[in-house]
């Protein structure tokens, strides 16, 4: 099973939710920190890399000896990666997307792709858990792609906990997309509760069933409770405000390292998350039996 740990802002716990769920099952486990613009998960779970993948995408290069400057390239180029004028192409690497539709369509087969490296994905391991992370190169701007090598190294006969980028915007789409099961870290604040609600969004326009964790739980007002009982999303977890995780959180200690109450907590969630993806796809199956 596949679970993305979500949040439509910054800030939540995210990374504490994830690492601390990742370490609390144990065993036959692999953590993804798809959140590539600033990983941090490594910071907790101290894996020992043992493998590093360039990642890089494929931009144009024109060859002005072929080339006739027609223009074809840069008017179907939706990311405006390409300026012709009269004798001379102008190419923004960092708006390429690497789709190679300008290669397709040059009339004069005067585009080919060379790699641009835009960062790295390094794998290891933490104990029995699998790690696989990405970093983003400096400058560059095109997470997706990143988020992609990390996810090629999915193990499918491994519990896969993925960390997502904050927000709601396409990374955090490619880092949750194809997941079982999506956890949202919340607060019980105004922010908090706006950005929970898009993120919500997100995950029901991609299919993905979802559950609410609440950090710093006693603070703040109740109107995140309400919401997920309007919506009927199940609040998975409570954290309450404690001055104590993050102290913790700040020297790179996990929180089911020191505070152990906690693993059985996560350990019973998954319980709770498994038996009801298990019922669901029970019901689909039977109801699919009936209808046939």
């Amino acid at each position: 099973m596949i679970i993305s740990v979500a949040s439509g802002k910054g800030g939540t716990g995210k990374t504490t939710i994830a690492t601390s769920l990742a370490r609390a099952l144990d065993g036959n486990v692999q953590f993804l920190d798809c959140d590539v613009e600033e990983p941090n998960a490594h910071i907790f779970l101290k894996p020992e890399i043992t493998k590093t993948e360039v990642v890089s995408i494929p931009v144009p290069a024109v060859d002005d000896t072929q080339c006739d400057y027609c223009g074809v390239c840069a008017h179907i180029c939706v990311y405006n990666a390409l300026a012709v004028l009269e004798s001379k192409v102008l190419i923004f690497p960092h708006l390429c997307h690497g789709c190679g539709g300008c290669r397709l369509l040059c009339p004069q087969n005067a585009i080919a792709e060379v790699g641009k490296e835009i960062g790295v994905v390094e794998i290891g391991t933490s104990g029995a858990l699998q790690f696989v992370h990405g970093t983003l190169a400096v400058g560059e701007v095109m997470s997706p792609p990143v988020i992609r090598a990390v996810k090629k190294h999915i193990d499918p006969h491994r519990t896969v906990v993925i960390d997502a980028p904050p927000g709601t915007s396409c990374p955090v789409i490619e880092a949750v997309k194809g997941s079982d099961f999506c956890l949202l870290v919340t607060e019980p604040t105004p922010f908090g509760l706006h950005d929970l609600i898009l993120a919500v969004e997100v995950v029901r326009k991609l299919r993905i069933p979802c559950g609410v964790i609440i950090n710093r739980a006693d603070i703040g007002d109740n109107k995140v409770e309400t919401y997920c009982a309007e919506e009927s999303i199940p609040v998975l977890m409570r954290i309450p405000f404690d001055q104590g995780i993050a102290k913790m959180y700040s020297k790179g200690i996990l929180l089911v390292t020191e505070r152990t109450e906690y693993v059985e907590q996560f350990q019973k969630m998954f319980k709770d998350i498994h038996r009801t993806m298990c019922e669901s796809e029970t019901n689909r199956h039977n109801s699919h039996t009936v209808h046939a």
